[in-house]
């Protein structure tokens, strides 16, 4: 969000106030494009790169930002985002020329290192990701919003448009996560890097059409965002993440349709800008207010360059994957600009320099090319590759041009990156930077690894090695020490477990070690089928339900082994059922009990498994052999 002081828009005064200004702005926008006020004799780039904060020794988040930001409040570059472990440098523009890219990469490293001098007295670093692979659930309560007024007013305004009981995430991939949450900070897992390009006012119809077409292949060969709370799902799981996280529909038994605030759009873009604006505000409640002192069509009179601040605080809350923006240049003109938000953080700065290096020249050589793609390519098309490249990154097929169809790869090695470089070369780009960024691109293309492909191979690797949060933490102290290195994704190899130079469970909490592939049994089974299910399975704990999920008891092996060894009968009476020899309030923990609080549980009531509710519903269970697999591992560490 660019406006700071924004406010709710619960009085009715205020919003009709808001809605005026919009309209206004509207309206002044369509006079300053009919009448030919906008820049168009310079293109220029600009980016902003978010990260996340994360603690050196645990691997896991740093919700520290409003500290790093009282310690460089003299860095106007320096921003906050909507969660206290998240931070964004805002890069200067540049003009797309000669060496822009070599410029932007500079800034980046050179930004990143002032902040990295702060973070480590804090015992704290930087990563650049899509998203953490450490990253918890219980990461994302409200409690790590950044206590800045314009968030929470966000967060509120979001949250009253919501029509269910909760937010809800759905992904498949190689593992599946269904999962609810009561606040959309889970937005704030995503980081990206947002890459702009100016774009003449009578070019953007056409540059904007072409922006969604190559949003496929882009995204397919810059995917790093494969790993959500410890499951493998889609290659870009940004994509889904982000748009679930905001998403206030829920399931009616009609088919009204309604359309989710984070979008790809719904049609080829015919006419001018001003329709996404208009569709924007016809389809979507405004959610907060700002101070909208000027006027905008009394500006116009007076032959001034409106802010539209209402205009630009509206289009802050409607998150296309390629967003239409607007600005003023230090000339005193106003601009367009297309952000592209499809790319990821990381894997390094030289990964998404290049990455933005291949969409700017892509844009400029496809437009060159074609003109208009929107007569070539069917627009459903064009949002089914996105979604396609989503999920399954450079493994994807797509629909090109003149109904071609295509593998990801090959499209990028045959049109879009050859595409790109002729972009740059009209672009006057240094030849040397063509040749270094897009021969990046066209090394990971050729090796068939981008960062989620990496991070997918290593953490399934890691996974048959030790537990998942080991696996975690390595894997992203390993991604730290490429990054720092400077090493193109293509080039890195394999983690190991020796990479991570200290493992600290205590902090853990029992939701990232805990079984939640469950086998469960309830009150009115025979007894023979618990033995046999044991014995199949190997446990030697089985957990009793009733048909809604809520934990009704619990069955041992030792419980077992007396029924046997007693001939079938407890206490005189013939045992048929789990109900007769279950234990009928077994001891419990929570998801956020500490590793340390369940050790302690186990050890005091000398038992060997602990079920995990929440609210009595059965989530998961943890014994004694889990916390064996985290000290067998302590001690190999000890042993090295």
């Amino acid at each position: 969000m660019g406006e700071q002081k924004v406010s709710s828009v619960d009085k009715k005064a205020t919003l009709h106030r808001f809605v005026r200004s919009l309209l206004n702005d509207v309206m002044a926008m369509e006079h300053m494009l009919e009448h030919g006020w906008f820049e168009d004799d310079v293109v220029r780039i600009g980016a902003e790169q978010e990260m996340i904060l994360v603690d050196r020794k645990t691997f896991k988040l740093a919700p520290i930002a409003m500290e790093v930001m009282e310690a460089v409040s003299d860095y106007p570059w320096i921003e906050t985002e909507l969660a206290r472990f998240n931070l964004e440098i805002n890069l200067d523009p540049h003009v797309f020329a000669e060496n822009c890219l070599r410029k932007m990469e500079d800034e980046v490293l050179t930004k990143t290192r002032i902040i990295r001098d702060v973070l480590h007295p804090m015992g704290a670093d930087l990563i650049l990701t899509g998203i953490l692979p450490t990253i918890r659930k219980y990461d994302l309560e409200l409690h790590n919003l950044t206590p800045r007024d314009r968030y929470k007013v966000l967060m509120d305004a979001i949250h009253k448009q919501l029509l269910g009981s909760a937010f809800e995430l759905r992904l498949s991939g190689i593992d599946e996560l269904l999962v609810k949450h009561n606040s959309p900070l889970l937005e704030a897992c995503n980081t990206s890097f947002q890459v702009h390009l100016q774009v003449r006012p009578q070019e953007f119809v056409g540059m904007y059409n072409i922006a969604q077409a190559l949003a496929a292949p882009v995204m397919a060969v810059a995917a790093n965002s494969p790993l959500v709370f410890g499951r493998r799902l889609w290659h870009e799981s940004r994509i889904a993440l982000f748009q679930q996280a905001l998403d206030v529909r829920t399931t009616h038994d009609h088919m009204r349709e309604r359309s989710p605030r984070v979008s790809f759009g719904t049609q080829w873009l015919d006419q001018s800008i001003m329709e996404i604006y208009k569709e924007d505000i016809a389809r979507f409640r405004v959610l907060l207010s700002t101070n909208t002192e000027e006027d905008a069509l009394q500006m116009i009179k007076k032959e001034q360059v409106p802010k539209l601040k209402a205009l630009q605080v509206h289009n802050s809350t409607v998150y296309r994957w390629n967003r239409p923006c607007y600005g003023i240049s230090d000339t005193g003109k106003p601009h367009l600009r297309i952000e592209n938000r499809i790319l990821p953080a990381g894997p390094t700065i030289l990964d998404e320099v290049s990455n933005a290096a291949l969409w700017l020249g892509a844009m400029v050589g496809m437009y060159q090319k074609e003109g208009t793609v929107s007569e070539k390519m069917n627009w459903e098309d064009a949002r089914d590759n996105f979604g396609k490249a989503a999920r399954t990154g450079l493994d994807s097929k797509f629909i090109w041009l003149n109904d071609k169809n295509i593998s990801a790869t090959d499209l990028l090695l045959e049109e879009i990156i050859p595409l790109a470089r002729e972009g740059l070369k009209t672009q006057n780009i240094n030849p040397e930077d063509i040749d270094r960024y897009l021969g990046v691109i066209e090394e990971r293309t050729k090796k068939h690894t981008n960062g989620a492909r990496w991070q997918i191979k290593a953490f399934s690797k890691l996974k048959k090695q030790t537990s998942d949060d080991e696996a975690l933490s390595v894997l992203t102290c390993s991604i730290m020490q490429n990054q720092a290195r400077e090493k193109p994704i293509h080039d890195w190899s394999m983690p190991k477990l020796s990479d991570l130079p200290e493992y600290r469970p205590s902090a853990l909490k029992v939701d990232e070690f805990m079984e939640t592939d469950l086998f469960t049994v309830q009150k009115d089974d025979p007894i023979s089928l618990v033995a046999q299910l044991m014995d199949w399975r190997k446990i030697r704990y089985m957990p009793v339900e009733d048909s809604k999920g809520n934990l009704s008891g619990l069955i041992t092996s030792r419980l077992l082994l007396r029924y046997f060894a007693r001939s079938n009968s407890l206490n005189g009476r013939k045992s048929r059922n789990v109900a007769d020899i279950m234990i009928n309030e077994p001891i419990t923990a929570t998801p956020n009990t500490t590793i340390i609080e369940a050790l302690q549980l186990m050890r005091s009531n000398k038992i060997g498994c602990l079920p995990v509710v929440i609210e009595n519903e059965l989530v998961g269970i943890i014994t004694e052999m889990d916390f064996l697999r985290i000290s067998s591992r302590l001690i190999e560490r000890l042993e090295k």
